[in-house]
């Protein structure tokens, strides 16, 4: 095998509309890879092959270790990741409510490290193949055997309006509409996301700039980028992004990496 990094959209209707892309990473000689990734509003399952996970969460190839499966929630921080030894990992990303149309009775807030994602068999047909399709084929089609429709009309609606609205806006305003009060309505967000409905807020501004600056116009000022998403003004939107990617807006886009064909835009330590 050769280093791999690659992104690729599923196939089937019904899992495209509630699963963003997944990618395939092997790096069969590497020693150490660190990097940072930042707040999304997505979610994803990682599936190492034979690896474990030490205390200080470094990712450790272990030859006689199974795979290890991993749910992280939404992200409000910079999560840093360090692989050592050689990696095979196949990762789904998931749009907002996603996840939950495939696995139930579990608490999506946080990290899930305990939970069979894919069974033995699964996950041994997907780690034999490094090519797309088959993976692909693979995934959709184990999906597919989980899905049971799943709705939040209060939370599907709140969502919908962050996503098409990119001023600020009052929580409690936004619960009235809704016909919920502000503490219930926070609620939802905490347990579907893990996050309160003003941070989710942010994160959405935040991975909007990206994919407008990294694909729409990359030659576009972050100042005229400020105005389109209703940041008061240069000096807002270089405070929200040191807030959440702990970097200025110009170092966090020199320091960068775009891998694959999505927004999987990382630091690269090492």
């Amino acid at each position: 095998m050769t280093d791999t990094f690659e992104t690729f959209k599923p196939g089937h209707p019904i899992i495209a509309r509630y699963l963003d892309y997944y990618y395939l990473d092997i790096k069969p000689d590497n020693q150490l890879t660190e990097f940072d990734c930042f707040p999304h509003h997505n979610n994803t399952i990682s599936l190492y092959s034979s690896h474990r996970r030490a205390s200080n969460r470094d990712m450790i190839y272990d030859e006689s270790a199974p795979p290890f499966q991993i749910f992280t929630p939404v992200r409000e921080q910079v999560l840093k990741v360090r692989q050592l030894g050689r990696v095979h990992r196949i990762v789904l990303v998931f749009k907002v409510l996603g996840i939950q149309q495939f696995y139930r009775d579990l608490c999506f807030a946080d990290y899930i490290m305990d939970f069979p994602f894919f069974n033995e068999q699964e996950l041994e047909f997907l780690f034999n193949s490094t090519d797309l399709d088959d993976i692909r084929e693979l995934l959709d089609q184990y999906l597919l055997g989980r899905y049971q429709a799943y709705k939040n009309d209060t939370v599907e609606r709140a969502v919908q309006y962050i996503f098409t609205n990119y001023e600020e806006f009052l929580v409690e305003q936004l619960a009235n509409e809704l016909g919920i009060s502000r503490r219930h309505l926070n609620r939802l967000f905490k347990r579907h996301f893990g996050v309160s409905i003003k941070k989710f807020h942010r994160i959405i501004l935040l991975r909007k700039l990206l994919e407008m600056k990294l694909f729409d116009d990359p030659k576009e000022s972050f100042t005229r980028l400020a105005y389109a998403l209703n940041y008061a003004d240069q000096a807002h939107l270089n405070k929200a992004f040191k807030d959440l990617t702990q970097n200025s807006p110009n170092q966090f886009l020199r320091k960068g990496t775009l891998l694959g064909n999505e927004d999987t835009f990382w630091h690269i330590i090492k």
